[in-house]
């Protein structure tokens, strides 16, 4: 979240924005009135989308129906087949790590991406664990994970090396998927390699689609394909209007995660074991607290145990991505009996990165000395001050010590993480904002807001249509005046900056 290289900006007024009292009428007109300035500046296409330049008429963005949750495309293979140049080649960015080396341990597992004007989700499932004996148990279960919590399935399989005996133990478990599986034939990279694909064949899991990772060669006709079987939305992530919210229960290993299902479920539902890494498989279950119905979803392990610990930590990241796209809330179990670690906090920020509400389970509170709880709270104020606005419940998921809190603070996080603001209202609070705290001089010229919407829930997201480009301190300004104003508390939030010119007069 925060930039430690770069300066905070220091408002000259930080107080909160209080928009004058006007109706919403007057609201509309004056957002309408800067709606209608934007006609001074060279404007995308793709702009239109959010707004209406007929009249003024906001229905059409202030629609509160509910966005569809994009489908997600699991890629599985062996190690060293080439899987994280294929994603990065699906996303059009190097984000995925791609070494020489087989089994490059990653903390980031999913990928937003987009192709034809669709958006889906990529999972990359590149990590394993380096034991010559464990590979094919380790792929194995990847793909089990992957198989699980994916609409579809890419399988890589190098062509240049045909189908080996972790392949076909893979295929096993796919020809069991009742999902679409596309067989990818990677490092073909000229047509004088095109007859390595036909042993392919003999997986029996249909064409293999021909492509060159590293080149780009085939995969515009592969992802063609994928999106012909490829539901518009995520059926595994699919929310049932009406039903229990979906509750993510992640943090690293040996927290208490399962004691938390448990103590919620009033049964033992999940393996509990002092050493990390001994969990089956995630499962959602339906729990009361409070009164209130919820679908938790586990995410403490793995079915078997993992003897290295860097592969342990990668299922758990794989672990947490699954869940984290099905839920609407994550829980971030901490243990207070231990300082605040790496872990926890990249944990906290897959959470942000995939946009759900927040909240906040320091477990064990109830052992805490007076000494170990002074420097907790410090540790927080420095760890975790980047979701400071997450509520925070102390429990115990042992004894269900003061777990009736969850309720509140979860219904709290997912009413800030889908509420809306009007655009009239908006445009009223960025002019009060920016009047009283403009941004920053930058080269002679001072960049304006020309206008603002709400382009999203789930989490709120806000695009700004700028005259000049907006520092990041400036948007996280904007991002913490928003959340004291509208009280977005346990959700984050996403700003969005278009920088416009303006039309050259003839």
């Amino acid at each position: 979240m925060n930039d430690q290289n770069e300066p905070e900006f220091a408002p000259e007024n930080d107080a909160i924005i209080s928009p004058p009292d006007i109706s919403e009428a007057e609201e509309n007109s004056r957002a309408e009135a800067l709606l209608k300035g934007l006609r001074d500046y060279e404007l995308e296409p793709e702009d239109f989308d959010y707004f209406d330049l007929h009249g003024g008429d906001f229905d059409a963005f202030d629609d509160d129906s509910t966005e569809e949750i994009p489908p997600v495309v699991a890629i599985v293979g062996r190690p060293n087949v080439g899987k994280s140049a294929l994603v990065n080649r699906i996303i059009g960015r190097r984000e995925a790590v791609v070494q020489d080396v087989p089994g490059v341990t990653r903390d980031r597992v999913s990928y937003k991406a987009e192709w034809l004007d669709r958006k889906f989700v990529v999972m990359d499932t590149g990590g394993w664990e380096p034991d010559a004996k464990g590979i094919n148990k380790s792929v194995a279960l990847q793909a089990e994970i992957a198989i699980d919590n994916a609409d579809a399935v890419l399988f890589v399989v190098d062509a240049t090396v045909g189908a080996t005996s972790t392949d076909e133990a893979v295929v096993k478990l796919l020809r069991k998927a009742k999902k679409p599986v596309f067989l990818i034939a990677n490092k073909v990279d000229d047509a004088r390699q095109e007859p390595n694909v036909h042993s392919l064949w003999s997986l029996g899991l249909g064409e293999p689609y021909p492509v060159s990772a590293l080149h780009g060669r085939g995969v515009a006709d592969m992802l063609d394909a994928l999106f012909e079987k490829l539901p518009r939305e995520s059926q595994v992530a699919k929310r049932e209007e009406g039903g229990p919210r979906r509750v993510a229960i992640v943090g690293r290993p040996n927290v208490g995660k399962s004691s938390l299902l448990n103590k919620a479920a009033r049964e033992e539902r999940v393996v509990v074991n002092e050493l990390s890494g001994t969990t089956r498989d995630p499962v959602d279950e339906q729990v009361e607290i409070a009164g209130k119905m919820w679908t938790f979803v586990d995410t403490a392990g793995i079915r078997r145990r993992v003897h290295l610990q860097q592969g342990a930590d990668f299922y758990a990241t794989l672990r947490t991505a699954s869940a984290l796209e099905r839920a609407d809330v994550a829980v971030v179990v901490f243990d207070v009996t231990e300082p605040i670690s790496e872990q926890d906090v990249r944990i906290v920020d897959q959470v942000l990165e995939a946009g759900r509400a927040l909240v906040l389970a320091f477990n064990k509170w109830d052992s805490l000395d007076d000494e170990r709880r002074r420097y907790l709270e410090r540790e927080i104020e420095q760890d975790l001050a980047h979701v400071a606005w997450a509520p925070r419940v102390n429990i115990s998921a042992k004894t269900g010590w003061h777990l009736e809190k969850l309720v509140p603070a979860l219904e709290l996080a997912i009413e800030s993480w889908e509420t809306r603001i009007p655009t009239g209202k908006l445009n009223t609070f960025l002019s009060e904002l920016a009047a009283a705290n403009p941004h920053p001089i930058r080269g002679g010229k001072q960049p304006r807001i020309l206008f603002g919407t709400q382009a999203g829930v789930r989490p709120p997201t806000f695009v700004l249509f700028t005259s000049g480009f907006f520092e990041a301190q400036y948007r996280r300004f904007i991002a913490r005046k928003l959340r004291e104003t509208f009280t977005f508390e346990g959700s984050p939030i996403q700003i969005n900056v278009r920088v416009r010119e303006q039309r050259k007069r003839k």
